[in-house]
């Protein structure tokens, strides 16, 4: 969502200024293909350009089409595949295997108000279709992505608007603040617990969306809901507040669960909550030590640690 923002504002920009701009998206990809469904850009007549398709002599080609295009007074929507292999006829100029599907569209000024309502939008769903661009309060699916093609005269491609993937972290230290500028840049919506009110890098913390100061973990239970696309990391000051935090939230299932922490910090942890009858199903969810381990050190390695593993459970799962 927030990635997007800017290839929107560009075409609003260009819109007002009476500016040609074309949108570029990417309705479906297979394989490796570097252009990922959902992928966006705006290319304007002036060569101002936001966002991107998959970059590399593709993403190029495209932006020299959109650029031709757009010296006729109006281009009728239009969708183009790239096959990634230089034997296919659709061949887009890459050997990496794959393919895509992009729609170009010369975006109009009635559609200025359409635009706004996707870039306010905290629920709804962007929909392109030959028709162009629309906003529509009841998606027809709730998936993230839905893409149905009949023909290149029939054809629906439904993106889910807002925030898709929310991450909590339990505690707002130095590796809360780094965690949190990571996981902002791939659009997640980030919520910081701690129970002191006066820690300066909660204060520093200008990433995370919403800081949120407890008087006890426990309160989590009831702050934090259960869901697929919930991601939940706990880095508290210590073993007892890391202990009453999980506790609480042990028992919902997230998409992420993860705890940081030393290899013998965990080894207690989970021997304590085996000699408390928890089920070894329910321990086995946990990510502890919490991230891929790649022998790091600063509050920054860390970060990067534990956002490349959210990012390999998320990628799996969707």
């Amino acid at each position: 969502m927030q990635k997007k923002l800017a290839t929107w504002e560009l075409i609003t920009k260009s819109l007002q200024q009476h500016i040609p701009v074309m949108l570029l998206y990417v309705l479906q990809s297979h394989g490796s293909s570097p252009g990922r469904q959902g992928f966006a850009m705006a290319v304007a007549i002036n060569g101002e350009m936001e966002g991107s398709i998959g970059g590399g002599i593709m993403e190029h080609k495209f932006v020299e089409m959109a650029k031709a295009l757009l010296q006729h007074r109006h281009t009728p929507p239009s969708l183009r595949q790239q096959v990634h292999d230089k034997s296919s006829s659709h061949q887009s100029g890459m050997i990496c295997s794959g393919d895509q599907t992009i729609f170009l569209y010369q975006v109009q000024p009635t559609d200025l108000h359409t635009i706004k309502n996707i870039m306010q939008a905290q629920h709804g769903a962007l929909q392109l279709s030959p028709a162009g661009i629309s906003f529509m309060q009841t998606p027809i699916s709730r998936d993230s992505f839905y893409f149905i093609m009949q023909s290149e005269e029939d054809w629906c491609y439904q993106e889910l608007l807002g925030y898709q993937h929310k991450l909590y972290i339990i505690g707002g230290g130095h590796c809360s603040l780094a965690l949190s500028r990571i996981m902002r840049m791939m659009d997640f919506y980030i919520h910081v617990f701690d129970n002191r009110p006066d820690l300066h890098t909660m204060q520093q913390n200008h990433d995370a969306h919403e800081k949120t100061v407890l008087n006890d973990y426990e309160e989590l239970q009831n702050l934090i809901p259960a869901g697929l696309q919930h991601y939940v990391v706990i880095m508290t000051l210590g073993y007892r507040t890391d202990d009453i935090a999980l506790r609480s939230l042990m028992d919902k299932k997230f998409g992420y669960l993860g705890v940081l922490g030393s290899q013998a910090k965990i080894h207690k942890m989970f021997t304590d909550y085996s000699a408390a009858g928890i089920p070894q199903e329910m321990l086995s969810r946990l990510h502890a030590p919490v991230g891929i381990q790649i022998k790091s050190q600063t509050p920054e390695e860390i970060a990067v640690s534990i956002a490349a593993e959210i990012i390999q459970v998320k990628n799996v799962v969707f």
